[in-house]
Order: structure tokens, then C-alpha cells, then sequence
């Protein structure tokens, strides 16, 4: 199970490698830009149950990301747009479903 630590102390969100590899992207352009945005991590929390968290992104608190595997994923062009497209409209940041890979 790869992991996203975020703050200090870190709370520690599960996700798979392939979902972080994605999130990575979207979380170090955002960053990059000097944008701030949320996070939902609804139920990924260990210690937190199944309840809804939003966590606040900025880039003065530390983040981690914690891959299982040593090899890069290959990125999902589609996703990435719509995960930043969800973001960049106003919206938090959160996993979803990934859609299939076209061409």
C-alpha cells in the first residue's frame, strides 16, 4: 500500500502506487504555481473510520509521497485532466476512478 504523509505529525492516507503516481503530478504542479487547494481523502485515513476529511494543501506544511514499488508508473494523460480540471475548477482534489486510456 503506497502512502501520501501529509503535516507534521504526518496523516498517513493509503492509496495504491498508481493513484499517487497521479496525485504526485497534479499536487507538485499545483504547488509549483504557488496554488493552494484541498485534498478529500474520504475513509483513507488508518486511524480517522469512513468519514469525510479535507485537508488543507499549502506549501509550507511538509508532504510526502510513499511509493511501494521502485518502478515510475506510466501516467493516464486523461486522468491527470480531470483531475486538474476538478481542482482548477474550485473543487477538492480527490481520487477518482480512473478512466480508460485512449490510443
Amino acid at each position: 500500500m503506497a502512502k501520501l504523509l501529509y503535516g507534521i505529525p504526518a496523516v498517513e492516507i493509503d492509496t495504491t502506487d498508481r493513484e499517487l503516481a497521479h496525485l504526485k503530478v497534479v499536487i507538485v504542479t499545483k504547488l509549483r504555481r504557488g496554488e493552494v487547494f484541498t485534498l478529500a481523502v474520504n475513509g483513507r485515513i488508518n486511524d480517522a473510520g469512513p468519514g469525510r476529511r479535507i485537508l488543507w494543501v499549502h506549501p509550507s506544511i511538509p508532504i510526502q509521497f510513499q511509493f511501494d514499488g521502485t518502478a515510475e508508473e506510466k501516467l493516464n494523460r486523461e486522468w491527470l485532466e480531470e483531475l486538474m480540471a476538478a481542482v482548477n475548477a474550485g473543487g477538492n482534489l480527490q481520487i477518482t476512478p480512473e478512466p480508460a486510456a485512449h490510443g
